[in-house]
């Protein structure tokens, strides 16, 4: 029998999206996915040493009080595992060492650059470069965007792809960086993986409401340098079938969502480079 692809997704403290992420990684082809509350791995009955794919899936976590993904960003990395005094920070170190994969989507990408492990600049997963602030718009946004794929970028997730169709559903998606060097930098190294494009040209855009909340140069996804560190606003777990699309009933659309294709990208890195 063939290794099987492992999937943790985390959940617990307001997401809510982790159903549907699982049910993306099980389409997409992972044998085995597991739906993790924090808890769980807090009090050390899971560890993430044991999954080849971190899902961070979004929702509504701690209500966004502290800021989108700040309190989960640090229960990550000033929690101790019950028992052990290890921080989950520490674990998740060892998991990105080993080569293997994360993905956070809306708040998991807040949390992806609030403890630090985004962009990885320099091989650097403890410094906090970004941010993810208030819309510019100054509202939470709920509506479909069109994405273009930056092709020259090294994201596993988006290997193949051109053009894709997410909905977003945030109040606090604008990328900030700590200062203009750092963006500079993202920008040289094809760091950004995704951006918000014109619904009508396909080309990057700046233009509310195609760019939801004001990121510069339309940054909508980034990765690390390795590719295997993947974080975006829009949900990918959204649109995993064809009745999912606003449209459904109005255009002749493939069975399988495309949400479902950067999905299984990953789960086949997986399986062709670490099993």
């Amino acid at each position: 029998m063939s290794p099987e692809v492992k999937v943790i997704v985390i959940t617990g403290y307001g997401t809510n999206c982790e159903t549907e992420m699982a049910h993306g990684c099980r389409v997409a082809g992972a044998e085995h996915v597991d739906i993790v509350h924090m808890s769980e791995l807090l009090y050390g009955e899971r560890k993430l040493d044991d999954y080849h794919l971190l899902c961070l899936p979004g929702g509504f976590l701690d209500g966004d009080d502290l800021g989108a993904g700040q309190a989960g960003a640090h229960r990550f990395k000033h929690a101790a595992v019950k028992g052990s005094g290890e921080k989950v920070q520490e674990q998740l170190g060892r998991f990105i060492k080993a080569g293997k994969l994360v993905l956070g989507v809306c708040n998991g990408f807040q949390m992806m650059v609030k403890t630090g492990i985004l962009p990885g600049l320099g091989g650097r997963y403890d410094r906090r470069d970004v941010s993810l602030t208030h819309n510019d718009s100054s509202r939470f946004e709920d509506r479909w965007v069109a994405l273009t794929v930056n092709e020259k970028s090294p994201c596993v997730f988006t290997r193949g792809l051109k053009q894709l169709y997410f909905p977003v559903r945030h109040g606090e998606g604008k990328l900030v960086a700590r200062d203009q060097t750092v963006l500079d930098r993202i920008q040289a190294e094809e760091l950004v993986a995704l951006r918000y494009a014109d619904l009508q040209t396909g080309e990057p855009t700046m233009r509310y409401p195609d760019n939801p909340n004001g990121s510069p140069d339309g940054i909508a996804g980034l990765c690390d340098p390795t590719g295997r560190l993947f974080g975006l606003m829009p949900h990918p777990e959204a649109f995993l079938h064809r009745t999912n699309h606003p449209r459904w009933t109005r255009e002749e659309l493939p069975e399988e969502g495309q949400g479902v294709a950067l999905l299984r990208n990953g789960i086949d890195f997986i399986r062709t480079e670490l099993l």
